[in-house]
Formats: structure tokens, C-alpha cells, sequence
């Protein structure tokens, strides 16, 4: 008795049998792995929906895509090549299980599903990309200002603004941008012209396709920024920086802005969905070479691996921004603890 009150006051090395606590990289890749897995199967439920909803749709790819004068016969032997004469479940499993290597099909006019997004897929990251950066810096530069000075004339005014903002659709800004910076001023071009790659040929002409993305984006973020920044100067972490008599720029840049990061980078990740939805009404106004126009043929065709494609690749991109912002609000909570 005596010795083990003697051992456990004064322990001894570890020995193989001391129990260990898991390493926190464990812990944090067991968690990624859980959030991959549900996605994962998210992402199947969704492309499931969409072959189910292509298939609802009036006529079918065989008939979207035939030519002027095909008899019956004809149009039934495209089906039988495009497999629509089998049950729609067997077609979706026989599409899913390419998925893993890559292989995202043949579209309804016999190319390589993944060949037709080689060129338009990364265009449409671009653009996405761009606005979001912007997103960013104009959200964190406004939230932060409007934060400053809580209730005063620069809050209210930011606030209001971006309310305003957050309500229009990329269309409503799309139209509105090219009336003025295209039509009223020929500062920059209303459409997008491509070079040889199939790229846009001036960084001119991604100016209004980007700020037509990123401007609702920032109506929203701002709204974000601001309520993250209010409620961590909530914090009694906070108060406590304050009476200590610290700099109030290093409060803001130490403290307030730190404890805020996950609020907005779980914003910023929920915008990349939204930019890469709205991705597709911008791409239809600007002419622009993305993978909007390749969207837009494919329901025109009925074509549901194609638009399946889309959805898998965009979903892909989503999810690993969603998790990249998982790992960001992990580091930032365990920094804090």
C-alpha cells in the first residue's frame, strides 16, 4: 500500500503500460476523415438527385441531340448507345464507380465528359477565385472599420450598405455594371473574348465578371465580419487586454481579430459554394469561356453525365474549401484553449 502511494507520488518513467493521451494530430486527422466521409456521401446523394431530376425532365439526350430527319429507328439506336434504354439506378451506379479514377463519362455527343471540362472548369476557378480573394479583402477591410467604431456614422452607413448589397442577385449587378462601366463610360468590355487556350484574351475582361461575383459576397461577409468582431469584443479575454493598458491596434490584431477567424472563415467558405453557383448567371452575361456555358448545353441536351460532371467537379472544389475552413476554425479554437 505504502509503496504504490509512494510510486503514484513520485512517478517514475513512462512504462508501455501508462496509458497516453492521443496525440492531437491524431485526433485532428481522425476528424478530417469523418467530415471527408460525410461530404463524400453528401456529394453521392446530391449527383444521385441529379440524374434522377435529368431523368424527369420532357425527352431525353437521344432525342435533345438528334438531327434534322432521323426516323425512329434511329433515334432508338441512339438511345441503346447512350444506355437509355436501362433503368436509370444502373446507369447512375456504372457512372459513380468511374468516379474515383477520374473517368467522369461520355457526354451525350460521345466526348469525354472530363476532356469538355479540361478547358472551361479552370476558367470558371479563375473567376471564382479572383472574386473571392476580393471578397476577402474588401469584407475584412469594411467589417473591421465598421467594427472600429461601433454605432457611429461609418458603422451605420457600412451596415446599411451592405444589407442593400447582399439583396441583389449577380444578374441584377451583372446588368448594372455593364450599363455603366461598359455602355455609359467604354471603360471595360461588356463581353469576353478568348484566345487560342480558350482563355480570357485581357485581364480587362475579367474586371466586371469578378466584380459581378464578388459584390453580393461582400454584402454578405461584411454583415459577418462585423457580428464576429461584436461579439468577440464580448469576450472577457478582451476586457481584460483592455484594463492591462495594451495598444489598442494590437488588442484589435492579437485578440479581437484572432478570436473572430472562425466565424469568418466559415462565411468565407459558405461564399465559395455561392461564387461558384452564381458562377453560372455571370458566365451567361459576360460570354464568358467557363464552365457555365458547358452547364447550360448540358441540360439543353439532357445530358446527365455531363451535368453530373459539373456538379462532382464543383462539389469537390466546395468541399475542400469547407474543409480547409474546418481546419482553420480547429487551429484557431486550439490556439485559444
Amino acid at each position: 500500500m505504502a509503496g504504490s502511494l509512494i510510486q503514484a507520488a513520485h512517478p517514475g518513467p513512462a512504462g508501455d503500460d501508462a496509458p497516453r493521451p492521443a496525440p492531437a494530430v491524431a485526433r485532428l486527422l481522425l476528424r478530417v476523415a469523418g467530415v471527408l466521409a460525410r461530404r463524400v456521401a453528401l456529394l453521392a446523394v446530391l449527383l444521385a438527385l441529379v440524374f434522377a431530376a435529368v431523368e424527369l425532365l420532357p425527352g431525353d439526350a437521344a432525342t435533345a441531340t438528334s438531327e434534322r430527319g432521323e426516323s425512329a429507328a434511329d433515334l432508338a439506336e441512339r438511345r441503346r448507345l447512350l444506355g437509355l434504354d436501362r433503368p436509370v439506378l444502373e446507369r447512375f451506379r456504372e457512372w459513380m464507380t468511374g468516379l474515383p479514377t477520374g473517368d467522369l463519362g461520355t457526354s451525350a455527343r460521345g466526348e469525354s465528359v472530363a476532356g469538355l471540362l479540361a478547358g472551361p472548369f479552370p476558367n470558371t476557378l479563375l473567376l471564382g477565385g479572383l472574386a473571392l480573394l476580393l471578397t476577402l479583402a474588401v469584407s475584412l477591410a469594411l467589417g473591421c472599420w465598421a467594427a472600429a467604431r461601433p454605432g457611429g456614422t461609418v458603422d451605420r452607413t457600412v451596415s446599411a450598405t451592405a444589407t442593400g448589397v447582399l439583396a441583389l442577385p449577380e444578374f441584377v449587378v451583372a446588368v448594372a455594371l455593364v450599363l455603366v462601366f461598359a455602355l455609359w463610360t467604354d471603360w471595360l468590355p461588356a463581353v469576353t473574348l478568348t484566345d487560342a487556350e480558350g482563355s480570357p484574351a485581357s485581364w480587362k475582361m475579367l474586371v466586371l465578371p469578378v466584380l459581378a461575383l464578388a459584390i453580393p459576397q461582400i454584402g454578405w461577409n461584411v454583415r459577418i465580419v462585423r457580428a464576429a468582431l461584436a461579439d468577440e469584443a464580448k469576450a472577457p479575454h478582451i476586457e481584460t487586454a483592455v484594463l492591462d493598458g495594451l495598444p489598442r491596434h494590437r488588442i484589435f490584431t492579437h485578440h479581437l481579430l484572432p478570436g473572430a477567424l472562425p466565424t469568418i472563415a466559415a462565411g468565407l467558405a459558405t461564399s465559395t459554394g455561392m461564387l461558384l453557383g452564381g458562377a453560372v448567371v455571370v458566365e451567361t452575361v459576360f460570354n464568358y469561356p467557363g464552365a457555365g456555358s458547358v452547364l447550360t448545353g448540358a441540360v439543353t441536351d439532357r445530358d446527365s453525365p455531363l451535368i453530373a460532371g459539373v456538379v462532382a467537379v464543383t462539389g469537390a472544389v466546395v468541399s475542400g474549401v469547407l474543409l480547409l475552413a474546418d481546419l482553420v476554425r480547429a487551429w484557431a479554437s486550439g490556439g485559444r484553449s
